[in-house]
């Protein structure tokens, strides 16, 4: 590590007084879901070009993590506190396969560690990030992740120390008119296999040489046309500091929109059922509900372990991570070529499909439960996502 990095590590202290924020109304949704026996995980993964030194690593993580105290906090009653425990780095073989027991352990919340990082040294230099979802978000993890770069290039962090939760975005979007919780649904037969899964993650990739405007929404219409219904439901995240931009914050600050699927649909239609979503502030005003008695998949911890994976009131959850710009993940002495993500399960939702932009194609990674004929089934589903892009007019 460079002389200014070692500087800056001293320079981002803690203050005399520890972070502390109250546990939010959006991470008990996680947490009950977490209850389920269901890891609740964030997974990133950067490759490229070039070495990581471990050390160098462990002190960028350090450095971060006092700059953004949220990576390190623990459950203590109805708050989050965090301790001066930086995320362990974990040396990895090369090559790891996603099979390694690294990347389907879970993460306490109480006991700690909320996050860790993994890193592989070889023909290509692999960093994986794996936070839990219950304590932090995409964008979250991601003001973190740009810090430890931030560090091993000798820059100051920016840091992340906010202790807002949504309320305070509440307030910030303004006036927000009410709106009606969506139907509940007994759930929509299963399109990805059948039969007994064994409960780990099934993840495949895709690399679609395109980059189109309203990937959710073009991703959508190909989910629609292998809908074994007329109808399916979907699930598309909302980060809620669109509306104070100026909050650096590593919480858990998503929430969530519901959208009604139909076969075949148009990503038209689609694209503007989300945007009038967006400017209705929808997922603002879902806060002001009750989640345990209004939310339109499973009411208690009961009914989400009954589900018996033959239906899901949700047929898939869609979150894109937009453009990624990689020299954020640059050093001297590494140059990154790849990054992606590894959506976690979630036990109302069939499918998780998660996407960004880098250089000239749109990255898209799908999560399902490993179970008889769900490869084939997810590949065909990729298949249709990615003639959508290609072909977006």
């Amino acid at each position: 590590m460079t002389a200014t990095a070692t500087t800056t590590a001293t320079a981002a202290r803690p203050a005399a007084r520890p972070y502390t924020r109250r546990i939010s109304q959006i991470e008990r949704g996680y947490l009950n879901a977490a209850a389920t026996g269901t890891p609740q995980l964030i997974q990133m993964v950067i490759e490229g070009e070039g070495r990581i030194d471990p050390q160098e690593l462990r002190e960028a993580v350090r450095a971060a993590t006092l700059a953004g105290p949220g990576l390190a906090v623990r459950r203590r009653g109805a708050s989050w506190r965090a301790d001066d425990t930086a995320p362990p780095v974990v040396e990895l073989p090369a090559p790891t396969g996603f099979d390694h027991p690294f990347f389907h352990r879970d993460l306490d919340v109480v006991a700690g560690p909320v996050c860790e990082v993994g890193l592989a040294d070889g023909p290509v230099t692999r960093l994986v990030v794996r936070a839990s979802h219950i304590v932090t978000d995409g964008r979250g993890l991601r003001h973190w992740i740009e810090d430890v770069f931030r560090v091993l290039r000798g820059e100051e962090p920016l840091g992340a120390a906010a202790t807002v939760d949504d309320t305070h975005f509440r307030t910030a979007a303004g006036t927000v008119r009410p709106a009606p919780a969506p139907a509940r649904v007994e759930g929509f037969p299963a399109i990805l296999g059948n039969g007994p899964a064994d409960g780990t993650p099934l993840w495949l990739r895709r690399s679609v040489r395109a980059c189109p405007s309203a990937v959710t929404a073009r991703v959508a219409a190909a989910v629609s046309r292998r809908l074994a219904t007329d109808t399916g439901r979907l699930i598309v995240p909302v980060d809620l500091r669109r509306h104070d931009r100026s909050v650096r914050s590593t919480a858990n600050l998503t929430s969530q929109l519901v959208l009604d699927l139909h076969r075949d649909d148009s990503w038209n239609r689609v694209h503007s059922q989300l945007l009038a979503a967006m400017l209705r502030k929808r997922e603002v005003a879902v806060l002001d509900r009750d989640f345990l008695r209004s939310n339109p998949f499973a009411n208690s911890l009961r009914e989400a372990q009954e589900l018996d994976g033959n239906t899901f009131p949700c047929t898939a959850i869609l979150t894109d991570h937009g453009r990624i710009d990689t020299g954020l993940y640059r050093t001297d002495r590494f140059r990154p070529t790849e990054y992606f993500t590894l959506p976690m399960l979630v036990p109302y939702a069939e499918m998780f499909l998660s996407t960004c932009q880098i250089d000239d194609r749109t990255e898209v990674t799908l999560s399902c439960r490993n179970r008889p004929g769900a490869r084939e089934a997810a590949e065909a589903v990729l298949d249709e996502v990615q003639r959508g892009l290609a072909d977006a007019d």
